[in-house]
């Protein structure tokens, strides 16, 4: 199954379409919809505004009601789309993006998105009431080009409490614990960490905590920002050799190579107790819920992703999806830009928007929410991935959507190599080079 994107080529008429044909105008997905290609997270059905079905109580209702004017496209064809009408000057008031990845990059250098910057200055409640983790994933040089339309998605770990107290275990807080662990799994017949790796992207998750673990947030800055030879940093090579030393350590489930993450198969093994941990984002858990409630109310836990001693990251920092983002388009008339900050001002992440998303299972990026997580479905669950965001020093967007199209390509099909064993750690560095600037 795919998740839509809505789309619609003209810009609001009055501030009544921007809060209502606007707001579903260029909609997409969060982390927790998967994506058509490797770009998201497991395939499942949704609605424009990139919620799954099963959570559309996470959709404010104005939207709901007028989403029968929309267009709608998958996300890739969004993606075409979007790219067409922004170069052409034809984009939406609204624009959706992941955040200040390739693609709002793009648009900002060739000022197709208005900077939001001054109406901070005016108001500096358009931001400051979003965690500073989320926020600043819709900052480019200094400027705000962005504001938050969505939940967050963190990528952490979540085990499996039975078969951590079958071999008297507690879940690893170092990479030398969770090394330590895979011996004493294996011993038991269990598999250490389960991968859908026929997915291909799961496996850019442990790629991406690996290298943030041991250089920093700065490594896939320097990434990002096209510098040659970037992908050479002993970060990125140290992390290559340890994923090759988990898999030759038998760390995960065999044949993961032919595991789907798309039908659920490696989130079976978790909640059937075939395999102990599982490294994934938020969206997992309406899942598992769905899949085995007793699972998940008593024998799911989920921590943090381990420290690599001697490393330079912060423990802290974590990786996923911050939320999903509106832009302004820049060629937008001056009524409909005001519209449209108005919008942003006051219908995003107003208290009935948050309320609905919290009602639908959704984490909002806002700031000070705690009493109406602590009374929302789920309140430890909830809760847990709200500290998550907000203690995190850096909230590092997803490499895939980080990068340009053909760079997110590239780097999931080498790290496919790499888990394989197809090429060696100093192999992956000389490929991902070549890409740079591309």
């Amino acid at each position: 199954m795919h998740h839509e994107t809505g789309y619609s080529p003209d810009g609001p008429r009055d501030a009544d379409d921007a809060r209502g044909d606007r707001v579903r105008g260029s909609a997409g997905a969060d982390r927790g919809v998967r994506h058509e290609r490797a770009h998201g997270r497991r395939r499942r059905e949704s609605d424009g505004m990139g919620v799954d079905r099963r959570r559309r109580a996470g959709v404010p209702r104005f939207v709901r009601q007028r989403r029968r004017r929309g267009q709608f496209f998958g996300n890739d064809a969004y993606k075409q789309k979007i790219r067409s009408a922004v170069g052409a000057d034809q984009a939406p008031t609204l624009v959706f993006s992941w955040g200040n990845g390739g693609m709002l990059k793009s648009w900002v250098a060739a000022g197709k998105i208005m900077d939001l910057t001054p109406e901070v200055r005016k108001d500096p409640a358009l931001t400051g009431r979003f965690l500073p983790s989320v926020a600043k994933t819709g900052v480019l040089d200094g400027k705000t080009y962005a504001v938050p339309n969505n939940s967050m998605q963190p990528v952490f770990l979540f085990y499996n409490k039975d078969l951590f107290a079958r071999v008297g275990a507690q879940p690893p807080k170092t990479w030398d614990e969770l090394m330590a662990l895979v011996p004493k799994f294996a011993a038991a017949g269990i598999a250490p960490f389960s991968l859908g790796g026929q997915s291909k992207w799961p496996q850019l998750m442990w790629e991406e905590y690996l290298v943030d673990r041991i250089g920093g947030p700065g490594v896939f800055a320097a990434i990002a920002a096209n510098k040659p030879g970037a992908w050479s940093d002993p970060a990125i090579l140290d992390a290559n050799r340890k994923i090759q030393q988990l898999v030759d350590a038998g760390g995960f489930a065999k044949g993961f190579n032919s595991i789907s993450t798309d039908s659920n198969a490696d989130l079976a093994l978790l909640y059937t107790g075939k395999a102990a941990m599982y490294l994934m984002g938020s969206w997992a858990f309406p899942t598992i819920k769905e899949a085995d409630p007793g699972f998940a109310a008593g024998k799911l836990g989920y921590v943090g992703f381990p420290v690599v001693p001697g490393g330079k990251g912060d423990p802290a920092d974590i990786v996923g999806n911050p939320a999903n983002f509106w832009s302004v388009s820049a060629h937008a008339s001056d009524a409909q830009k005001q519209a449209a900050v108005k919008y942003l001002r006051e219908g995003v992440m107003n208290d009935a928007y948050v309320d609905a998303l919290l009602a639908g299972g959704a984490v909002p990026p806002v700031n000070g929410i705690e009493a109406k997580l602590a009374k929302a479905p789920d309140p430890a669950y909830l809760s847990y991935v709200y500290g998550l965001a907000r203690n995190a020093p850096n909230f590092q967007l997803s490499w895939d959507q980080a990068l340009s199209p053909g760079q997110a390509d590239a780097l999931l099909n080498n790290l496919d190599q790499l888990f394989l064993k197809q090429i060696t750690p100093e192999q992956f560095s000389a490929n991902m080079n070549a890409t740079v600037g591309k």
